[in-house]
């Protein structure tokens, strides 16, 4: 196999607030909503990739209406003029998108008194709620001899769609961190996966360090291997290392995303781990 074949790509995509309306609400498990919104402004919607995510901006005291966030043009998101409400934002992943009916699924964590775990936990349909992007695609080529997959609740969406779009014949390991044996879900994939539910048991979210025991009882198999996880930024550091340092992956072929950070309202899962 060729070098180029296995190349990471980068895809931009326009950022294009969006305006939709909640059409259906299914409870997946005692912490997990899934939240379907809809609307003409989903034409042209763009995902291209299992991690590709959203920002989904709400509304603020009485006015049913989301803040809209301040777009300068060529330069992305910025601060409002004077006077004018700052937008109240979060990150969540693309679980599905069906442009043929215009909707778009959205996988909450319930997990406190957060801007969108409130949400999550009191949606109806027709509560409207903002939709900012994807900013871009990380598209990742399906040619490896395998892949690790890891997440806690926050990045489950995120792997669930990398199981569905792995190709038959593809070969991959998940581990998947959540609370307790309710918060499993059932995971489809045509490639063959194995999947590890790891419980916490009662330790608080981010305070684990099961996914990373988990991890590290993996054996690589032969061939040339893709990493992925996402979760809570710290539990991920030593995971992170361990795949480096310890394994020897290569750094183009280990991404290993904080979703999240304990103690940080808003985590810029863009900032380094380290």
């Amino acid at each position: 196999m060729a070098h180029t074949d296995r190349l990471v790509r980068i895809v931009e995509h326009p950022i294009t607030p969006r305006l939709t309306e909640v059409k259906r609400v299914e409870r997946l498990t005692p912490r997990m909503v899934r939240v379907t919104l809809g609307g003409e402004c989903l034409d042209g919607f763009c995902e291209q990739a299992p991690a590709d995510h959203v920002k989904l901006y709400f509304a603020q005291g009485d006015d049913p209406m989301p803040v809209t966030p301040y777009i300068r043009a060529g330069y992305g998101l910025d601060d409002p003029p004077d006077g004018r409400p700052q937008a109240v934002m979060r990150d969540y992943t693309v679980r599905q998108y069906r442009p043929d009916e215009r909707e778009l699924d959205i996988d909450m964590v319930i997990h406190g008194d957060g801007p969108g775990s409130s949400f999550a936990a009191a949606a109806r349909p027709g509560d409207l709620v903002g939709v900012l992007g994807p900013r871009g695609s990380e598209v990742v080529p399906y040619v490896f001899d395998w892949y690790l997959l890891g997440c806690d609740e926050t990045g489950l969406p995120a792997l669930a769609r990398w199981l569905e779009a792995l190709p038959a014949g593809a070969r991959a390991f998940a581990y998947c961190e959540v609370a307790d044996a309710a918060e499993e879900q059932k995971l489809w994939s045509e490639a063959d996966v194995t999947v590890t539910w790891v419980h916490r048991d009662g330790v608080p979210p981010g305070r684990s360090d099961a996914l990373e025991k988990a991890v590290r009882a993996f054996s690589p198999p032969a061939g040339d291997g893709y990493a992925w996880f996402g979760a809570e930024a710290t539990t991920l550091k030593p995971i992170r290392r361990y795949l480096r340092n310890e394994i020897g992956m290569p750094k183009e072929r280990v991404d290993v995303d904080g979703y999240w950070k304990v103690g940080a309202a808003d985590h810029n899962h863009h900032d380094g781990l380290d």
